[in-house]
């Protein structure tokens, strides 16, 4: 029996996109499958899910991404899943149409199809598709991306100010732990280590007992990209540190866990338990609501600028790789000169 020739759509699941589109005469991109069940099951449900699934090793693999950003990636491309599905159409046929279409949807009906996303949660979700093309092309589905650049195709997002504390309110979460017992001990390590050293909620849950170096009075942290840095902490974290691994962590370990900061069952802390904590002690500090991990981060920055810091020391103590990210921080202490000077100068108003 003659065997029938493969249709367009049976060729394109075969062989590399890319050497279809060669094949076929279409250019790097913009082929258009055939609109029927058949097409839309494969691509949506099999195809696509074999797609993330090779995404996902690149992310952590080539990327060196850490699991939670990886978990974000793949969510900002599902919600991408979600709209070829709704939408019938497919990865191939993206182009600005396409991207404007789903950019206005994230904007207006993503979320169940009563609201959309925040400009910044727009923004992240671009990024993110425009990680996974770049993926496309490295499995040779194109040539080059079709999602345009971020200098030629920007969605303008204004980045709210970090919150962060004052002086006076560090100092009062700072002693709000009741050091008498072995968790306000460690939870007292564990607030001026996130205080004095600037460092994420990543980077304090990976620390191990090797990485503290009492003698220079460093801690050796991985942070984004498993990029390794030295933060620096003084005579009060040393203490409180001290204090934790000689009074609390034996009383805590049940076996040879290399964590620096262990739960009640002698395992590594969990994040979600830095961030319960944080909270907590803030509210028994009376602090406003919405005290995260991070807002001890901006909090570090924040006076270590009002210090007068140079702002490459900080951005090294920080690990930002781009010292745009560091000179928010500028705005922030002008912001709070502004106000100062408006609340206290007697010639301010008038």
């Amino acid at each position: 029996l003659a065997t029938r020739p493969a249709s367009g759509f049976e060729a394109l699941e075969k062989t590399p996109l890319n050497s279809y589109l060669k094949r076929e005469g279409r250019g790097d991109f913009g082929v258009h499958l055939p609109n029927n069940d058949l097409a839309r099951d494969s691509v949506g449900a099999g195809s696509f899910g074999d797609l993330t699934q090779k995404y996902q090793l690149y992310l952590r693999g080539q990327r060196g991404l850490s699991e939670n950003t990886v978990r974000i990636y793949l969510t900002d491309v599902e919600s991408f899943r979600q709209y070829l599905a709704r939408e019938r159409q497919y990865p191939s046929q993206m182009n600005r149409q396409m991207l404007r279409g789903y950019l206005a949807w994230l904007a207006t009906s993503a979320r169940g199809g009563r609201e959309g996303y925040a400009r910044v949660s727009i923004t992240r979700k671009l990024t993110a598709l425009r990680s996974f093309y770049r993926f496309l092309v490295q499995e040779e589905w194109f040539r080059s991306s079709p999602v345009p650049s971020g200098r030629s195709f920007q969605v303008k997002v204004e980045k709210p100010l970090p919150a962060f504390l004052g002086k006076q309110e560090v100092a009062r979460l700072l002693e709000t732990p009741d050091t008498s017992d072995v968790f306000g001990l460690r939870d007292r390590a564990i607030l001026e280590v996130l205080y004095s050293c600037g460092v994420r909620l990543a980077e304090i849950h990976g620390i191990d007992l090797p990485d503290i170096k009492f003698a220079s009075k460093e801690i050796l942290v991985r942070g984004k990209g498993s990029k390794e840095r030295w933060v620096l902490f003084g005579k009060s974290t040393v203490d409180a540190l001290r204090r934790y691994l000689t009074e609390s962590r034996p009383k805590l370990a049940t076996g040879t866990i290399p964590a620096l900061f262990l739960n009640r069952y002698g395992q590594r802390l969990s994040r979600r338990s830095f961030e319960k904590l944080v909270r907590q002690y803030a509210a028994r500090a009376g602090l406003r609501n919405g005290i995260h991990p991070h807002t001890l981060r901006h909090t570090f920055a924040s006076h270590m600028l009002e210090g007068d810091a140079d702002l490459r020391v900080i951005q090294e103590l920080l690990g930002h790789s781009s010292p745009t990210t560091t000179q928010l921080y500028t705005h922030i202490t002008k912001r709070e000169a502004r106000n100062a000077y408006l609340n206290f100068h007697p010639r301010a108003s008038g």
